[in-house]
């Protein structure tokens, strides 16, 4: 199992770039970096992308994806995987022929580009000899994080954005979690912007820690705003958690 960072920063900057996961070059969670960072052969080994949620930083390479399949006659289909509200905003306001061309229709509906899968909640898929289950997220928008369970009890949990929830960790108790990939977008003087817009602090994050059992034996941080990720380091740092790090783009995670 190797997981590789495309982009993991909450804002766009140059050397920051949007959410992206590269699971064994043919499953990809999240698609807010892709093609910016993966040559044409890597883009054609894709067939299965997993959205958490709809919001452009997160969604933003997969139209790029669908032009180059169609310029570069590669005669594929990718499927887009995510819970159906998400489905419906990515076909509704990101396909739809006005800011882009609906690709899942093209060439044509019997084998499109695109393909638009939906996911039950809780409800496990599979897919490479992964498990791979969406678990309700507490965002601003419809959104999910997927646990991924491999062979040999590798797993990983990535939240996508995500504030506190009780919910969601109680669907994890009693998972042994290799690593968690966690979002920390704000630092804690902004604690009440982060509840509003469906985010962590480094506190709140503490918090939520505290509701898992057992603890994952690693945990990255991502998704900080790179303007502020001197001082969410700094308190990152304060909270003396173990086997905690901050993931930086490019970064690989291998199990």
């Amino acid at each position: 199992m190797n997981l590789r960072v495309l982009g993991c920063s909450g804002a766009e900057f140059p050397k920051h770039r949007n959410p992206g996961f590269l699971l064994d070059k043919e499953i990809l969670f999240d698609a807010g970096s892709l093609t910016n960072v993966l040559n044409a052969k890597e883009q054609l080994r894709l067939k299965h992308i997993f959205i958490t949620h709809a919001h452009l930083d997160h969604i933003r390479g997969i139209p790029f994806l669908a032009d180059n399949i169609i310029i570069g006659h590669w005669n594929r289909t990718v499927n887009i995987l995510s819970i159906p509200p998400v489905l419906k905003t990515v076909k509704w306001s990101l396909l739809n022929k006005w800011l882009w061309p609906d690709m899942t229709v093209i060439p044509s509906p019997q084998k499109p580009v695109l393909n638009l899968v939906p996911l039950k909640l809780d409800k496990p898929t599979h897919f490479n000899g992964y498990a791979i289950t969406p678990l309700k997220a507490n965002h601003s928008v419809p959104a999910v994080g997927y646990l991924v369970e491999g062979p040999d009890q590798k797993s990983f949990f990535y939240s996508g954005d995500t504030g506190p929830s009780d919910t969601l960790w109680r669907k994890l108790r009693g998972k042994e979690i290799r690593c968690l990939l966690l979002e920390v977008s704000f630092p804690n003087p902004m604690e009440a912007i982060a509840l509003k817009a469906g985010h962590l602090t480094p506190g709140l994050m503490r918090r939520e820690l505290d509701k898992m059992n057992p603890l994952p034996k690693k945990i990255y941080v991502t998704h900080m705003k790179p303007q502020l990720s001197k001082l969410i380091k700094r308190e990152l740092e304060g909270l003396k958690i173990r086997n905690l790090t901050c993931l930086r783009d490019g970064d690989q995670i291998r199990f």
